[in-house]
């Protein structure tokens, strides 16, 4: 049974990441174009599981099973597209979970709406906050239900991928390729 548990924000996530970034580009190598550190423990200051979630950008997304044996190696299962089209997820743990990796190919909108709201949040920690407040909360509401977790967050994650969508085009954001 997995355990839901939010933890305050920890400086070596980011360390996680990049470590997790080098192994990754070993085996991808040029077919992998960009890598980036989403979701709750890429955002400072903020509760998360501490799940490292990594968004890689790859050139031809149907390349990606060409390494399934490599992920397998460092410790990773593959569980196809997750639930979203043009996906190739991978996890890492198992019920004590440790990273996801999120491929999308070039181009996919998936990749610019993750990079928009963890920039939106990092550029307005008040609502940075509010949803690190709603996790602890719904942790503590859900702690051995992971659905219950997750649909609890979904109205406020609608909303702030709404406004962050209009916010990065108002922006001119650009995201870091590697953060």
């Amino acid at each position: 049974m997995r355990k839901v548990e939010v933890v305050p924000y920890k400086k070596e996530w980011s360390k996680l990441f990049h470590d997790e970034c080098q192994k990754l580009e070993d085996i991808f190598g040029p077919e992998m174009l960009n890598v980036y550190h989403i979701g709750s423990t890429a955002i400072p200051a903020i509760h998360a599981k501490p799940v490292i979630d990594i968004l890689a950008v790859v050139k031809d997304v149907e390349c990606v099973a060409d390494f399934n044996k490599e992920m397998e190696e460092m410790g990773y299962d593959f569980k196809g597209e997750n639930g979203i089209a043009g996906r190739r997820f991978f996890r890492k743990g198992g019920d004590e979970r440790t990273h996801h990796i999120h491929m999308f190919q070039k181009g996919h909108e998936e990749i610019a709406r993750h990079l928009a709201f963890r920039d939106y949040l990092r550029a307005h920690p008040d609502e940075a906050q509010e949803y690190s407040r709603l996790k602890q909360r719904l942790a503590a509401e859900f702690p051995i239900d992971i659905n219950g977790y997750v649909n609890g967050k979904n109205d406020f994650i609608k909303k702030v991928d709404e406004k962050a969508k209009h916010w990065a085009k108002r922006e001119d954001h650009h995201a870091n390729e590697v953060d």
